[in-house]
């Protein structure tokens, strides 16, 4: 049985993809960000701080952060409303900030960022079932050159490409990035079932998306009611996949 860093890459993995997996109100939710917090700033190679932010009520707050370094960084983009982080959250894609002191669009993260000697950071959605953004992690660094590429790695990630010709990272960094491909995948499985859904019951994305939750019923995991509708589509999967189909907002 493995232990120590290598275990702990593991779990990271495995927290990523079970959070893709989940429905958005899990009572697991909130444990699942904090572990992939406190794993992100203990096994990913280049990363210093971690936190991470989820909308509360009209703003913004860090559900849990690996410092008080993090948490400062984030209240900075909280009090001008402006960040990477917000922009993470709100766009659901990756925002890298390779070299902080350019950061002139967001000041007040530039300033609290320099004063603690971060030069780089990246942030990054995460999905839950519904594939709405639930949260933002927030990696901060004080080493440019691993960072720079860890940003390049997770965008192409995001944006479907391929990695192939970047140069391998870290265990720590390769998981992270094998666990949010992962949870990408799942995301496009249950969007596959929300519009079996919809064309066959004639219903709206947020009432199919409730459907499935009921229909998982007290599965922890959206994965094994989706299938069946995703199998359904499997002729028009690897289209969808090459696309990458457009998630819908549930409102």
């Amino acid at each position: 049985m493995r232990t120590g860093p290598d275990r702990r890459c593991d779990d990271l993995r495995e927290t990523l993809l079970a959070l893709a997996s989940l429905p958005d109100d899990s009572p697991a939710l909130p444990d699942h960000l904090s572990t992939i917090v406190r794993l992100s700033a203990s096994v990913v190679g280049p990363v210093d701080f971690a936190s991470v932010t989820v909308p509360a009520g009209r703003g913004h707050r860090t559900q849990t952060a690996s410092s008080d370094v993090a948490e400062a960084v984030d209240l900075a983009q909280y009090s001008e409303d402006a960040g990477p982080c917000l922009l993470a959250l709100h766009s659901g894609e990756t925002v890298g900030v390779p070299d902080v002191a350019g950061a002139v669009v967001w000041p007040g993260f530039r300033d609290v960022a320099w004063r603690y000697g971060i030069l780089a950071s990246l942030s990054i959605p995460l999905f839950a079932g519904s594939g709405v953004p639930v949260a933002a992690l927030n990696l901060y660094s004080r080493e440019v050159a691993a960072m720079r590429l860890l940003i390049q790695r997770v965008q192409a990630c995001y944006e479907g490409g391929s990695t192939q010709a970047l140069p391998r990272m870290d265990a720590g960094s390769e998981q992270l990035l094998v666990g949010l491909t992962g949870a990408l995948l799942t995301r496009d499985l249950v969007q596959r079932a929300l519009g079996v859904l919809m064309a066959r019951d004639n219903v709206p994305v947020g009432l199919a998306y409730r459907r499935l939750v009921e229909e998982a019923g007290s599965e922890v995991s959206l994965i094994g009611a989706a299938t069946p509708f995703s199998v359904s589509t499997r002729a028009d999967a690897g289209v969808m996949m090459a696309k990458g189909p457009p998630v819908p907002r549930h409102g």
